[in-house]
């Protein structure tokens, strides 16, 4: 460890910050005795404690995004715990569990996406694996559905597909020098290869009626796309550029005009004339974020835990009318700045930078949809906050996804061609240099 100190209080940040959480739960909550809370804030102490130890067996360059995402988890922890009564039983312990499997999933994807070459030379297995993952959609989840039941235990295949998708743009960057003449362009397989596992994407989101998440598998390929035109030697032309976004704006148009009837009765829905129909949702979060306020009703003391997918699909809304608006933003703000870290130490080869642009686009365009939907800026979809919203699926996905971005802090770059060799050090201590003597014969 490079800095013993910065480590240690950067702990102690973390740890002051749940300690205020759960001072407001004793002080402002809504429980039935003391135990339930004390049961709570041993959990969240002990899993800080727990993953701060773990760290010191990872060598890294930087430790900021673990940080910040043992924050946020043991907030959404909190979060989870008080909505409607606070307890620590049934969906919080469910919840609880889910955030220690984001910590070791986050921990895989460190290790797993560090080495360039690695992920290079197993390409295609990439392509296997959201191969797999789309027939198991295809033939397990049931008629038209995107959930598989097994027993108690729910998975949703398609959050699988984004790391897999991200992994797949990143790895194909460096192919931008292999051009081939097709016809007037000068093409790239890879590029081919992607845009034609985007289109399957969009047809499985619309057979799984599951369009919400779109966006987000859009986001991850524009985000590729962009840094494509950026890699040296790209030099695409600009019948590409015209090409390219013509398409797109043909996708936006028919997607608009051929959605399905219940994206229809979403985009034209008043919710006030309907709000025991499509605007029931939306409705009642704005009524609780107005009756929450900038500092809430107390943890526990709300309404909208009376509400369908009051724990995710309008978390943000739940949690402004508990802990207030304040406490809202605090934890958007925390996200963001995990996000904002790559960019502030900017990663080491094309290949992370494709990474974690493509983890920042995901993660921002699927918050922004959750917020917006339930602030009613825009029809309601239905997707979750990462690491706030309850969910296995989406939480030990968003963890692995998370573990890519610290990766980009700490690569291993093999020596390949365009890449470093080793992973970065800290600049050594100036030797000086005793002059070699010439001898003579």
């Amino acid at each position: 460890m490079n800095n013993p100190v910065s480590y240690t209080m950067s702990c102690l940040f973390v740890l002051l910050a749940h300690a205020a959480m759960l001072a407001n739960v004793f002080i402002n909550g809504n429980y039935n005795t003391i135990t339930d809370p004390a049961i709570l804030a041993g959990a969240v102490l002990l899993l800080d404690i727990t993953y701060f130890t773990a760290l010191l067996f990872f060598k890294q360059t930087s430790y900021t995004i673990d940080f910040l995402l043992v924050l946020v988890l043991n907030m959404s922890v909190i979060f989870q715990s008080s909505f409607g009564k606070v307890k620590f039983d049934g969906d919080a312990i469910k919840h609880y569990i889910t955030a220690v499997t984001a910590l070791i999933a986050c921990r895989i994807g460190f290790i797993i996406c560090r080495n360039y070459k690695t992920l290079q030379n197993k390409r295609k297995l990439i392509y296997i694996a959201i191969g797999i993952c789309i027939v198991l959609i295809l033939t397990l989840t049931g008629t038209r559905s995107m959930w598989i039941q097994i027993g108690p235990i729910s998975l949703q295949p398609s959050e699988f597909i984004k790391p897999l998708f991200i992994l797949a743009c990143a790895t194909s960057i460096s192919e931008q020098q292999k051009k081939h003449k097709v016809l007037l362009f000068n093409v790239v397989y890879e590029n081919i290869a992607l845009f034609g596992l985007m289109a399957v994407i969009c047809l499985l989101q619309w057979w799984c009626a599951d369009l919400g998440s779109l966006p987000t598998f859009m986001a991850i390929y524009i985000s590729a796309f962009l840094l494509r035109i950026c890699y040296p030697k790209a030099k695409l032309s600009k019948k590409t550029y015209i090409t390219a976004a013509a398409a797109l704006l043909v996708v936006a148009v028919i997607a608009f005009k051929f959605a399905p009837a219940y994206v229809q009765d979403r985009l034209h829905a008043d919710i006030w004339s309907d709000t025991n129909g499509n605007g029931y949702q939306q409705s009642q979060a704005l009524i609780a974020i107005a009756d929450g306020g900038w500092t809430g009703k107390g943890p526990g003391n709300g309404f909208l835990c009376n509400v369908v997918a009051h724990e995710n699909d309008i978390v943000f809304a739940t949690i402004c009318e508990e802990w207030g608006l304040l406490y809202a933003l605090m934890m958007i703000f925390v996200i963001l700045i995990m996000l904002a870290v790559p960019l502030i130490n900017p990663p080491r080869s094309y290949y992370h930078a494709t990474m974690s642009a493509g983890v920042c686009a995901a993660f921002t365009v699927q918050m922004a949809l959750n917020i917006f939907g339930s602030c009613n800026m825009i029809p309601f979809t239905g997707v979750t906050i990462p690491f706030i919203s309850a969910g296995g699926s989406s939480m030990m996905v968003s963890g692995f996804m998370i573990g890519m971005l610290v990766s980009t802090q700490t690569p291993v770059l093999d020596n390949v061609k365009g890449q470093m060799r080793s992973s970065p050090k800290l600049p050594a201590k100036k030797q000086n240099k005793r002059p070699v003597r010439r001898q003579t014969v």
